[in-house]
């Protein structure tokens, strides 16, 4: 029975409600709130929704000027362009294996004063981060300085060792060019006889090239030391190769003409200097250049000219034991910009052809599609006793291909599929949701890549659409006589073809349809 108290109310100043709210909770028994508490309750309430309101109203005015962007110098992958990509990280990858290389990993950041000074002038390119618990970080700009760390640190001196990563640099965005990009690195560590390990990189460069048949392509090369040795007969002060080198590093991308400006206005070259830099380094040839510059007066003298014309020599000897010597040419003018080569260099170029058309022989332009070279002192730099570890390497421009492959695919209209689905589990009629379900996780437990509609009672062309639009091969399809018999249906979707096997060969029959196809 209700206990009823008698109470004698209050005539508060404000809502009627108060006064009714305080009765029933004194009716019910419940404990008396004070009345200055309510009002204290509904002053606050006020005032939290006037400030949910003006939020409200500031996160709109933030979203109409917020701008949906990736930032500058990066991009999103869609799922078709993620199709192509794979396949290409999976040729590189073969190959690397193929030449017997184990894979690693490194910091995404490593500490700042461990990659200042290894790029020259591309330094200033390095993303530095801030101040975080007393270390000075920064992204990392390529592979091969956190490798050569990772070798000093763990005290390794022999290795081959691939690695596929994204670096960073804080560069002016352009065709194919990215402040955030993968590169993918092979290298070989280790005391070795000469020009081995380097022949055995130019030739991964050739197998895969070769293998993604992005259309011809040429290697040049060319050896610090003959590059030193040539700018020292010229009469460069050893304080500028660093610079002067940076300058002609650029003669794939800007004509000798301006080279020569930039040589004699920033650099300050004396223009018979220049113009004698010049008529070295815009040769090019094989064996027969070799030769040349060896019965060359001045070259001749200078023993840095002398190692790396022999090196060259030697190398071209592998090359044509490995068949892709027609491949490669000495550039005299190749100098690659970063400061930690120390003999043979090497970059992969396309190359137009009487055989391409505007479109391909306009992806040329896109710069270098490979490079490395052998660089034997980086090691020494992080070793506490200077301990030299010889190296040599190569890496991809991965993200200059997958633009090229891209572009490729788009030209000749190829469908990309972008699943690796075998099969759709389906329904010609309705109320068969769970026998679906049941057929796809048997199949999914056997390891088969399988699919169905989230949708209990799917339309057959529905299914029928989805499988064409997506790419997938078969279709298992169930129904009232399938099941009363034991069976189901598989249809190939291309050629409407049906077959009927039993439940228990299910798997072995999609195995067998799919490795077909």
């Amino acid at each position: 029975m209700l206990n009823v108290i008698p109470i004698k109310l209050a005539v508060i100043p404000g809502s009627h409600h108060e006064n009714v709210a305080t009765l029933r909770t004194i009716v019910y028994g419940t404990p008396v709130r004070s009345m200055s508490c309510h009002l204290r309750k509904q002053s606050t309430d006020k005032a939290l929704l006037h400030q949910d309101t003006k939020l409200q109203e500031q996160v709109g005015q933030r979203k109409q000027s917020f701008a949906l962007k990736t930032p500058k110098g990066t991009h999103d992958v869609h799922p078709h362009q993620m199709a192509i990509r794979e396949k290409v990280f999976n040729t590189v990858v073969n190959c690397f294996k193929r030449h017997g290389a184990e894979s690693i990993d490194t910091p995404v950041f490593e500490l700042k004063e461990l990659l200042t000074g290894k790029y020259g002038e591309d330094s200033k390119l390095i993303y530095d981060l801030e101040d975080q618990g007393g270390e000075h970080l920064s992204l990392r700009y390529d592979l091969t300085v956190p490798f050569a760390r990772f070798l000093a640190m763990n005290k390794i001196s022999n290795i081959k060792r691939y690695q596929i990563a994204k670096v960073y640099r804080r560069d002016n965005p352009a065709k194919g060019r990215y402040r955030e990009f993968y590169q993918c690195d092979f290298d070989i560590a280790g005391h070795y006889d000469r020009m081995i390990p380097d022949a055995e990189c130019l030739k991964i460069i050739h197998e895969i090239l070769k293998e993604l048949e992005l259309g011809e392509f040429l290697i040049k090369m060319n050896d610090r030391r003959l590059l030193t040795g040539i700018l020292t007969v010229c009469g460069v002060p050893d304080s500028r190769f660093r610079t002067v080198c940076t300058s002609i590093d650029k003669m794939d991308k800007i004509p000798w003409d301006n080279v020569r400006r930039e040589l004699i206005e920033e650099k300050n070259l004396v223009p018979e200097t220049v113009d004698q830099i010049g008529a070295y380094i815009r040769l090019n040839g094989g064996v027969d250049l070799i030769d040349h510059l060896y019965n060359d007066s001045k070259l001749s003298q200078n023993k840095w000219v002398m190692e790396g014309l022999g090196d060259l020599n030697l190398l071209y000897k592998y090359l044509e034991l490995f068949g892709v010597a027609d491949k490669v040419s000495v550039d005299l003018g190749l100098a690659r910009g970063l400061d930690y080569y120390t003999g043979v260099i090497y970059e992969a170029v396309l190359v137009p052809s009487s055989q391409q058309n505007n479109h391909s022989q306009d992806m040329v332009h896109i710069g270098s599609v490979a490079g490395g070279g052998r660089y034997d002192d980086l090691v020494g730099m992080f070793d506490s006793k200077g301990r030299k570890v010889p190296c040599v390497g190569m890496s991809i421009g991965i993200e200059r291909i997958f633009s090229i492959v891209e572009k490729k695919a788009k030209q000749s209209m190829e469908k990309i599929r972008t699943t690796e689905t075998q099969v759709l589990v389906a329904s010609a009629q309705k109320m068969f949701l769970e026998k679906r379900m049941r057929i796809i996780s048997t199949l999914w437990n056997s390891g088969i890549k399988a699919e169905m509609l989230y949708k209990e009672n799917p339309k057959f062309l529905t299914q029928l659409h989805y499988c064409e639009e997506r790419g997938i091969p078969l279709m298992a399809i169930i129904g009232e006589e399938e099941l009363k018999d034991e069976v189901v249906k598989l249809r190939v979707v291309s050629t409407r073809e049906e077959f009927i096997v039993s439940s228990e060969n299910l798997i072995e029959e999609i195995k067998k349809l799919t490795s077909q196809r």
